[in-house]
């Protein structure tokens, strides 16, 4: 007598289990423009490696002992493999009680995070619910309340010190579901289908009296800049694209080495447009996403929360084939200084670099620390010596190439200068403690209060410091040690990447300063 009768069950319970919530819950869901999480787990990952762990986890009812009737957990697991590396996933089903924990099987969620923790494997949380304790409602059916625990997270927190950690927020995301989403370590939301919030639009209304739609609540709009989340995109398939590059850049775990790619990009291109890429007018700005591509593999630039600390740049790339993370100025954003949101900014890509290994490229036009009354309220100082801090705490290679000014503390912050400091200076670079325009009118003060034409003392004291300020006075004295061909850029970059993943096997293994979210 065979098993014959138990496998057809088998059967039977999965299949009940691929119907999700139900066909009209589905039909609604598909309606908002959402895929259901059956069909975002394929698109992301390589097509037929889903593996599902826990399918038969769920609620039964039973007649007579006979099954009647089985509405699965709303928490989908297993692994699968994304451009060939095995990754963990785990994922919201919102047609089953929106996604909340009271239509969930709590374990599931731990069982992810435990096994990506002990797997040493990525993983790839899709979240699309509050994740939560489910509603008031669910406290009368019980009978009792309870002192809240966010569960597993001292999984989710060891995570980040051990596997790349990537989160998609894909529909109105709540409470414990936002906090999933905000800790990783890259983030990625839907235009029009995607909201992130502490407490929805209801909670809003009726605790602080702000009466707000969802996305103006916690739309796109809000969250293109707030830091939230990392990245936007149009449409699901565009997330899981992003989701699928970032991994690409980054090793399956902290004991491994960032992979190598083919590069088929000659590591000796010299782009002619480099050398005039800077303004000879110090007031003019420069677009630093058209220089980016003439120094990096071509199309291998992927950046980062653009429009959070904006004037900071960070992004991954490849050089000759090797990851590498960037950090670099934009200074149509208040001239590239470092705010309190470009210190958080710089001071996480740090952190994610340090954790994973990757060798870091800064292109460094950095004014300083912002200034005034409302970068000192905000307490800037604080953040831009934690920003700092992170730098010089990194032990992964690091290289400098200054493609204009180096000024105060912010400047001299981009890299641990007390070591082996190895960088580049443009023909274009210009430092000192601040820029001799500004610094004019402090240092001369009383003559300027004596002279009877401020104007023309101030023209004579600049044209004698323009000379000073010279980068090759600075090399003279081997203040900077090498000025170079703007051109020469990316074939310096390649050779010394060389040697930077040369040292890497020195770094394998978690990092004193692991990142935060």
């Amino acid at each position: 007598m065979s098993w014959q009768p138990e496998i057809n069950e088998l059967h039977k319970r999965e299949e009940w289990a691929r119907k999700m919530g139900g066909e009209e819950r589905v039909t609604k869901h598909k309606a908002q423009g959402k895929l259901t999480v059956r069909e975002r787990i394929e698109q992301l990952l390589d097509p037929e490696t889903f593996h599902e762990t826990g399918a038969l986890a769920g609620k039964a009812t039973y007649q007579n002992g006979e099954l009647v009737d089985f509405r699965p957990s709303n928490f989908l697991l297993g692994t699968g493999l994304i451009n060939g590396r095995k990754v963990v996933v785990g994922a919201d089903d919102f047609t089953v009680r929106g996604g909340a924990a009271d239509g969930s099987i709590r374990g599931k969620q731990e069982y992810a995070e435990r096994m990506a923790h002990d797997l040493q494997l990525p993983i790839v949380r899709l979240v699309d619910g509050t994740g939560g304790g489910g509603s008031v409602k669910s406290l009368d059916d019980m009978g009792y309340t309870y002192v809240p625990v966010n569960p597993g997270w001292d999984l989710v927190v060891a995570n980040l010190g051990r596997v790349p950690v990537v989160a998609a927020c894909l529909g109105s995301v709540a409470g414990l579901g936002a906090a999933r989403v905000a800790a990783s370590h890259f983030s990625v939301m839907v235009e029009g289908t995607s909201q992130l919030f502490v407490a929805g639009p209801q909670i809003v209304k009726y605790g602080i009296g702000q009466d707000l739609s969802k996305e103006e609540l916690g739309g796109v709009q809000v969250h293109r800049s707030s830091g939230a989340v990392d990245n936007v995109a149009k449409t699901e398939a565009e997330a899981f694209q992003q989701i699928r590059q970032f991994l690409s850049y980054l090793p399956s775990n902290v004991w491994q080495l960032p992979p190598v790619a083919p590069s088929a990009d000659d590591p000796d291109r010299k782009e002619e447009p480099l050398l005039s890429a800077i303004p000879r007018n110090r007031r003019v700005p420069y677009k630093i996403r058209q220089i980016l591509p003439m120094i990096f593999d071509k199309e291998s630039i992927f950046e980062m929360g653009r429009y959070y600390g904006g004037g900071t740049v960070v992004a991954l790339a490849r050089l000759n084939g090797h990851p590498v993370g960037v950090i670099a100025p934009d200074p149509y954003v208040g001239g590239g200084c470092l705010t309190v949101e470009s210190c958080d900014k710089l001071e996480r890509f740090v952190d994610l670099c340090q954790t994973f290994h990757l060798p870091i490229v800064n292109l460094v036009d950095q004014p300083g620390i912002a200034i005034g009354l409302e970068a000192e309220k905000k307490g800037t100082i604080r953040r831009g010596v934690r920003a700092v801090a992170a730098v010089y705490q990194a032990s992964v290679p690091m290289i400098e190439i200054i493609i204009r000014r180096v000024f105060g503390v912010g400047g001299a912050g981009m890299i641990n200068g007390h070591g082996l400091h190895l960088r580049y200076a443009w023909p274009s670079g210009e430092w000192g403690s601040l820029p001799v325009e500004g610094g004019i009118q402090v240092a001369y003060r009383r003559e300027f209060e004596a002279s009877d034409d401020p104007q023309v003392l101030y023209e004579e004291l600049l044209s004698r410091l323009e000379a000073v300020r010279s980068p090759f006075r600075t090399a003279e004295q081997f203040g900077i040690e090498e000025i170079i061909d703007p051109r020469d850029t990316r074939p310096l970059l390649c050779e010394w990447i060389k040697d930077a993943y040369q040292l890497l096997p020195q770094q394998v293994g978690p990092s004193p300063h692991p990142m935060r979210p």
